[in-house]
């Protein structure tokens, strides 16, 4: 049913009722989201009494930042179905991760912030240096990298993946200033040149190939979670289930069997292979808050494994490089 003269409003009375400006009205009637009832004999605009449970909705869109597309599309939906739906579900969740992304940022940028604020006059050009080699939120990718170059060529997707979810710290949310610092050393320790030899990957892990490889880091990365509980119950290395995890991991990749003349001969040569140490601390800053504990990683566990083995052997632990 049409309505009738005395029901419509004029824009400026719409406005007014809805809190807006009269050229808000029209930047919405021009684009087609806020249609007229009527033009009054001197053309100008007057809107039926709907007209502000629609403006009101289009301003509670915009208020959370939904584009004018955006709300194109959740009105459009209203139209059709008489209520509210999945466009506006989809255009909530889209505009959610952006504020997610938006926030770390914010929080990156200001820990960034209190870092060069807290630092010395003397400390300040080198570390401007290292924020200046990072995204904002930081990316992984100058990690992956390294480590992709580190694998063995042609080692099945699956067991990359899975050794990257290991090996790649994810920057924290909301970060303290050493937080910051820490990424971004490791940031400039991956894209700088290997401080040990051309290619560090242990030979211990070379010889078995790419499928052997696959195996073995499985194994490892189980026998560093093992390893990692123990850690965390501040205990000393010792045989014990994670130790038979880790020399099972060899065991399986070399497809050979576990004894004492084994065993020695695998804490001699992991001993003599070069170690990464610097990126393992570096880890261990960046995932853990300041004042808590060292959180466990691959390196301290390898290390606390390592001693385990060569305590049980009694042959001579390996040192940090």
């Amino acid at each position: 049913m049409r309505a009738r003269y005395d029901d419509l409003w004029g824009i400026g009375e719409l406005a007014a009722r809805a809190g807006v400006t009269v050229k808000t009205v029209r930047f919405y009637s021009d684009r087609g989201l806020l249609p007229e009832a009527s033009r009054s004999a001197g053309g100008h605009r007057r809107y039926g009494i709907d007209a502000l449970d629609r403006l009101r909705l289009i301003r509670s869109l915009r208020t959370l930042g939904l584009s004018v597309p955006e709300v194109r599309r959740v009105l459009d939906e209203e139209d059709a179905t008489d209520g509210v739906g999945q466009a506006l579900e989809g255009a909530v969740a889209e505009r959610l991760r952006e504020l997610g992304s938006e926030i770390r940022s914010l929080r990156w940028r200001e820990a960034a912030l209190r870092l060069v604020q807290e630092s010395t006059p003397g400390e300040r050009a080198d570390r401007l240096q290292l924020i200046g080699g990072l995204s904002v939120p930081p990316s992984t990718a100058p990690l992956v990298r390294f480590w992709r170059g580190w694998l063995p060529p042609r080692m099945p997707r699956r067991s990359v993946d899975a050794f990257l979810e290991v090996a790649v710290p994810q920057p924290p949310d909301a970060p303290a200033p050493a937080q910051v610092l820490a990424f971004a050393r490791l940031n400039a320790l991956t894209l700088g040149p290997c401080p040990v030899a051309a290619q560090p990957r242990p030979e211990t892990h070379r010889a078995v190939g790419a499928r052997g490889a696959a195996v073995l880091y499985a194994g490892l990365a189980e026998a560093y979670e093992l390893a990692g509980v123990q850690l965390r119950r501040g205990r000393e290395p010792r045989p014990g289930e994670a130790l038979d995890c880790f020399v099972d991991a060899y065991t399986s990749a070399y497809g050979v069997r576990d004894g004492e003349q084994f065993r020695h001969g695998l804490a001699g040569q992991l001993a003599a292979d070069p170690r990464i140490d610097r990126y393992w601390e570096l880890v261990a800053e960046v995932v853990t808050e300041p004042g808590r504990r060292p959180e466990p990683t691959p390196g301290t566990a390898h290390d606390w494994l390592l001693a385990a083995l060569a305590a049980q052997t009694g042959t001579q632990p390996t040192t940090a490089v």
